[in-house]
């Protein structure tokens, strides 16, 4: 089972994308496998996932963050 966070924020944090994996490490239990985070400090949102390789294990089956 893979795991994704996601926040959105008024006002500038300084840091977004620490912020985030911090969020997604609390989920590593879910996708060990691998994990990504996108940041768009224009608009204050930050979306992460961990990810469980089940069927393709290879770097192929890589999320596009």
């Amino acid at each position: 089972m893979c795991g994704l966070i996601g926040f959105w924020s008024q006002s500038v944090l300084d840091n977004q994308e620490g912020v985030a994996r911090n969020m997604a490490d609390t989920l590593q239990h879910r996708g060990p496998d691998d994990d990504g985070v996108w940041v768009d400090l224009r608009y204050g949102l930050a979306l992460a996932h961990r990810r469980l390789a089940i069927q393709d294990i290879s770097p192929h089956g890589h999320q596009p963050m």
